[in-house]
């Protein structure tokens, strides 16, 4: 029984979000083993390489070096044919929402998208992810032999640190043939430029709807514009027009991982914490000592913003000089 972690790259450097992926399968406690796929890939399989996986597959073919639907799915269904992980996993991206459902039908399976948390009941996986715009949990269970095609939201899980040892890389050559590929794809897909990017911020200071009114927004402006950080916000506060929607974080906004994240009057609706949870350090200001913001904050300070945040925005101005 094992674990395949299908990763992308761009540029001949790894994604970010499949690092993320590859924390998720290490859940699993199974041999682990990550699959590149393109042209070309000495480089980026030994980077990859030490990213604590037992085993690197550098799937390549001249008709892989650029991205279509077809080729992937070919290639992919007889590295899997041959290697029968149990589990196969994908960062959920737009070509993994291109390829990945049709790959999982060449097994009769179907992929379960945007996994937002996992968990293990005995030696079986409960995944969760989310319906109608983030407003609904659902759990899902596997109920027959795999292997199971999972795709992790970004923000799930927190990339890990690269180890001392790099793991084996072997090549794997799929057979394929022009005719195989029936479509050309057109250039990647980028998203629009934001006006602010909250994802480039080393410092976010995010502000929910324990700031009770716009008026009172002044209080987080003042600690933001002191720890020279963006602010963000969650989702209520945006649907109310207290900040405009392009500074929300969460699912169904941006996905942050800052050097350090200050979450203000902010519960931890699990709808944030996917968007969040990457931060290096997170700081939590909420007067519920029982919200879950505290549960994946790495410092937490239990009273009323109202009291805390102008004395923290004064200790932070007098540290500075």
């Amino acid at each position: 029984m094992s674990v395949l972690v299908v990763v992308e790259h761009a540029g001949g450097s790894l994604r970010g979000i499949s690092l993320e992926a590859l924390a998720a399968g290490r859940q699993f406690g199974m041999p682990l083993s990550a699959a590149l796929v393109g042209e070309d890939l000495d480089s980026v399989a030994r980077d990859l390489a030490v990213h604590r996986v037992d085993r690197v597959w550098r799937v390549e073919h001249p008709l892989l070096g650029a991205y279509s639907a077809d080729g992937y799915t070919a290639a992919l269904e007889a590295l899997i044919r041959r290697e029968r992980p149990v589990y196969v996993l994908f960062p959920h991206t737009y070509q993994v929402r291109d390829y990945a459902p049709k790959l999982a039908a060449r097994f009769n399976q179907s992929l379960v998208s945007d996994v937002i948390r996992l968990r293990l009941e005995g030696d079986m996986p409960v995944l969760v992810r989310q319906l109608f715009q983030g407003k609904i949990n659902a759990e899902v269970r596997f109920h027959r032999a795999g292997p199971h095609f999972i795709s992790l939201q970004a923000g799930s899980h927190r990339a890990g640190q690269a180890g001392p040892d790099a793991a084996p890389v072997e090549v794997f050559v799929p057979e394929l043939s022009a005719a195989t590929i029936r479509t050309r794809s057109e250039a990647p897909f980028r998203d629009s430029a934001r006006a602010v990017d909250l994802a480039a911020a080393n410092v976010v200071v995010a502000v929910g709807r324990g700031i009770k009114g716009q008026e009172n927004m002044a209080l987080v402006e003042s600690l933001a514009e002191a720890l020279g950080a963006e602010l963000g916000a969650s989702r209520p506060v945006c649907d109310n027009g207290w900040l405009p929607l392009e500074r929300q974080v969460g699912s169904s906004g941006q996905t942050v991982a800052p050097k350090l994240y200050v979450a203000v009057g902010i519960s931890g609706a699990i709808q944030h914490l996917v968007g969040m949870k990457g931060s290096k350090t997170i700081v939590a200001i909420n007067k519920d000592e029982n919200a879950p913001i505290f549960e994946v904050a790495d410092y937490g300070i239990t009273g009323d913003l109202f009291e805390v945040v102008p004395a923290l925005t004064d200790e932070i101005r007098k540290a500075k000089g």
